[in-house]
C-alpha cells in the first residue's frame, strides 16, 4: 500500500496538470488572432455606436454578423442596417458585412440558444441592457458593451453579478470607453504622470475639488446640415438613464485612467462621501416632435408631463472622493445650443506644481484645448523649464505637440494640431482591437474590472441620493 501512494499522488498531479493544460489550451485556441475568428452578435441595436465597430474591416472579425431584435420595424434595427449598407456600398474602402437577422419577441432566447457568435455587442436602449449583459455572460458569451452598462442601483448589482460570473465562465466583459483614445486625453495623462512637472494630485476640498469636470450637451442638433433624429425613448430616463448615470461614466473613467493609471479602485474602500443633485430640462411638444419625428408624447412619457412640458431629468451634479481626493462633476443637457454654439466641456485637474485645464467653448471654436498653468507656489521661470522638459519628452513620441505661453501669466497652451486628432468615430475601432487582444492573450488587467464597477457604483449611488434628496 505504501508503495502505491507515490504512484497515486503522481497520477493525480498528472491529471491536474493535464486539466490545467487543457484549460490553458482552450483559452489560447478559442481566440488566436486569426482572421474571422471573432463572430459578432449585435443584440437589440438602438444607438449608432452599434454600427461604428463595423465602419471599417477588422481582419479578426468575421464578415457574417448575427443580429437579434424585437421587430423588423424597430427604429434602432433599421438605423443600424442602413448604416451597414452605407459602409458596404461606399466607393472608398467598402466593407463586406453579411447581416443575418432574427426578429421576434423571443429574440433573446433565440440568441442564447442559437449561440451563433462569440462576442455580443450592445448599444441601444439601456432599460434592459444589464439584464442582457448578465444573460449573455451566463451563456458563455463575451460582451462588448456601450456605456452606460448600468443606469440604477438594481442594474449595478446585476453588473456586479455579471463580472463574477464572467470570471467563472472564463469570458470577458468590457465597457466601450472611447475617450481614452482621444489624443488630448493621452497627452494630459502623460503630463499628469510626470511628477517633475505636475507634482502630485492635491487632496482638494468639496468646495475646491482636486478634479472638476463639466459637460454640456444638446438634445437637438444638426450633423452635416441634417437634424439628428433621436428615438422617443431617449427622453425617458428609465430607458436612457439620467445624465448623472450616463455621461458621467466617461468622466469618471477618464479621471481613474489619468490620475490612477494601472491601479485597481475598490469601491468599498477607495470611494467615499458621494452626494448628488439633479434637475430637469423642459421639452415642449414642438421640440419633442422636431427632435424625434413623433407627433405626440408616447404613453410611457405621460408621467413626466407638467403643464404639457416634458420634464427630463438629464442634468445633475456628482461629488465624491477617491482615495481622499475630492472630485466634482456636472452634466447638463439643454434642448438646443444658441446660434453659433455647440456642445461644451471644461475640466480642471490640480497638481502641487501644475494645474491642467481642458476647455471647449466659443473662445476655442468649440474645439477642446489643453492648458497648463503653474501652481500658486511655483516660480514662473522654474515652471517654464519644467514644461519645456515635459513637452520635450512627449515630443519623442508625439512630435507634433508643442507648448506656448498665453496672455495669462504662468499659463501655456499645449498645442495639438487638429490634423493630428482623430474623430470620435475612429476610437471605436481601437476599443474593439484592445478587447480582441484581451480575448487572445487572456490578460485583461484587474483594474479594468474593479474600476468599471467603481464607476457604476458611483453613478448608481449618486442617482439614488439625488432622487432621495427631492
Amino acid at each position: 500500500m505504501k508503495k502505491g501512494w507515490p504512484i497515486i499522488v503522481a497520477g493525480l498531479i498528472l491529471l491536474s496538470c493535464i486539466q490545467q493544460n487543457r484549460e490553458k489550451a482552450g483559452n489560447k485556441t478559442a481566440f488566436t488572432g486569426k482572421e474571422g475568428e471573432v463572430k459578432l452578435i449585435v443584440l437589440a441595436p438602438g444607438h449608432f455606436h452599434a454600427n461604428l465597430l463595423q465602419k471599417s474591416t477588422i481582419p479578426q472579425v468575421n464578415d457574417s454578423v448575427y443580429v437579434y431584435a424585437i421587430s423588423p420595424d424597430d427604429a434602432g434595427l433599421k438605423q443600424y442596417l442602413s448604416a451597414i449598407e452605407l459602409f458596404n456600398c461606399r466607393s472608398e474602402n467598402p466593407t463586406d458585412w453579411h447581416e443575418i437577422i432574427y426578429t421576434g419577441h423571443d429574440f433573446m432566447d433565440k440568441m442564447i440558444t442559437g449561440k451563433k457568435g462569440n462576442v455580443v455587442v450592445l448599444a441601444g436602449n439601456n432599460k434592459n441592457k444589464t439584464e442582457y449583459i448578465l444573460s449573455a455572460v451566463n451563456a458563455g458569451l463575451n460582451v462588448l458593451s456601450d456605456k452606460p452598462m448600468a443606469i440604477n442601483r438594481e442594474d449595478f448589482l446585476l453588473l456586479e453579478e455579471a463580472y463574477k460570473n464572467a470570471k467563472e465562465k472564463n469570458v470577458q466583459l468590457y465597457d466601450m470607453m472611447t475617450e481614452r483614445y482621444d489624443i488630448l486625453n493621452i497627452i494630459e495623462k502623460e503630463l499628469i504622470n510626470n511628477p517633475d512637472f505636475f507634482g502630485e494630485l492635491v487632496k482638494g476640498t468639496p468646495e475646491d475639488p482636486a478634479i472638476y469636470m463639466e459637460s454640456v450637451h444638446h438634445f437637438y442638433k444638426e450633423v452635416s446640415g441634417t437634424p439628428l433624429i433621436r428615438p422617443a425613448w431617449y427622453y425617458d430616463v428609465e430607458q436612457q438613464g439620467e445624465g448623472i448615470a450616463d455621461v458621467t461614466t466617461h468622466l469618471i473613467d477618464l479621471l481613474f485612467w489619468k490620475c490612477f493609471p494601472g491601479q485597481p479602485i475598490d469601491y468599498s474602500r477607495d470611494i467615499g462621501n458621494i452626494s448628488a443633485t439633479h434637475w430637469p430640462t423642459g421639452i415642449s411638444q414642438q421640440q419633442f416632435s422636431q427632435s424625434t419625428g413623433e407627433s405626440t408624447f408616447p404613453d410611457y412619457l405621460q408621467k413626466y408631463l407638467v403643464n404639457s412640458i416634458l420634464n427630463v431629468y438629464a442634468n445633475g451634479t456628482v461629488s465624491f472622493d477617491v482615495r481622499n481626493h475630492n472630485v466634482s462633476l456636472k452634466v447638463i443637457w439643454n434642448y438646443q445650443a444658441p446660434d453659433g454654439g455647440a456642445d461644451t466641456f471644461i475640466s480642471t485637474l490640480k497638481g502641487t506644481k501644475a494645474i491642467l485645464k481642458t476647455v471647449q467653448n466659443k473662445e476655442q471654436n468649440f474645439v477642446k484645448q489643453l492648458y497648463a498653468q503653474k501652481a500658486e507656489d511655483v516660480d514662473e521661470k522654474e515652471f517654464a523649464r519644467n514644461i519645456e522638459t515635459a513637452i520635450g519628452k512627449i515630443k519623442a513620441i508625439y512630435p507634433f505637440v508643442s507648448a506656448s505661453p498665453t496672455s495669462y501669466n504662468g499659463e501655456y497652451l499645449i498645442s495639438i494640431p487638429v490634423e493630428n486628432r482623430e474623430g470620435h468615430e475612429s476610437h471605436f475601432r481601437y476599443v474593439a482591437e484592445s478587447f480582441f487582444n484581451f480575448l487572445v492573450n487572456r490578460n485583461m488587467p484587474e483594474w479594468e474590472k474593479t474600476n468599471t464597477l467603481a464607476k457604476y457604483f458611483i453613478t448608481s449611488t449618486a442617482l439614488a441620493k439625488a432622487i432621495d434628496s427631492k
